[in-house]
């Protein structure tokens, strides 16, 4: 007689995330892991983002964390992952009342629950296969940990390209600078002394002009004297 033996839930395998007092009934949030369970990641993550349930914004946040663990703490690539397990167990139940007639009241139970993801790892031969099976229905997951490659090796090849630039084009650069900086002061002292020469000749022009109105002040005033005098002799 052979005995079927079950790992208990919290002997699982797997990496895993909880969400202990989610203010929600665990019946609830059942339905919404019934949708999710043995899923791949990504099709989980689209179901839970398209439901109309109001668990799914729970469980969604609970797989995303499950995610970045088996990431950050195994190093799984979130292609290489599926929902081995999820479960939602009761917490504990807030009571609160109503007042009702004659003096009676209702109770209310504010429900909690327990929200467990565990997420884990496909095997090599389950991987191939899958991904067979996407290349022969032409939908085709992207690699992510190919996009990670390609994307450090671009980087790296932008920083060569960056580092690539010799001496010989630096001091090119640096003479062509130069001799740009040269003639712009060449070009502001030209233009500071078209104005000093400027300024001489409109101040010679006002000192001559000055002049030419002195002598004939001048002029007007010995012309004004001697008839005067005239005027003078006459009468006499």
């Amino acid at each position: 007689m052979s005995t079927a033996t079950h790992a208990k839930t919290n002997e699982r395998p797997g990496v895993r995330a909880v969400h202990r007092n989610a203010r929600t009934s665990a019946t609830k949030v059942r339905v919404v892991l019934d949708l999710i369970r043995n899923k791949p990641v990504g099709e989980a993550r689209n179901i839970l983002a398209f439901s109309d349930r109001g668990a799914s914004d729970l469980v969604i946040k609970v797989l995303d964390s499950a995610v970045a663990n088996a990431a950050n703490n195994n190093d799984i690539p979130p292609d290489e992952l599926y929902v081995a397990a999820c479960y939602a167990d009761e917490g504990p139940t807030m009571n609160r009342w109503r007042p009702r007639a004659r003096g009676r009241a209702t109770r209310i139970r504010k429900r909690t629950a327990h929200i467990t993801v565990i997420v884990g790892r496909y095997t090599v031969t389950e991987l191939e296969a899958i991904r067979e099976r996407a290349a022969a229905t032409g939908r085709t997951q992207p690699d992510a940990a190919a996009q990670r490659a390609r994307r450090v090796a671009k980087s790296k090849t932008a920083s060569e390209s960056d580092e690539s630039v010799t001496d010989e084009e630096l001091d090119e650069t640096t003479t062509a600078d130069d001799e740009a900086a040269a003639v712009e002061t060449t070009a502001d002292e030209a233009a500071a002394d078209a104005v000093v020469v400027d300024a001489e000749e409109i101040q010679a022009a006002e000192e001559a002009a000055d002049e030419a109105a002195d002598d004939a002040a001048d002029a007007a005033a010995d012309g004004v004297a001697d008839a005067d005098d005239e005027s003078r002799k006459d009468e006499d």
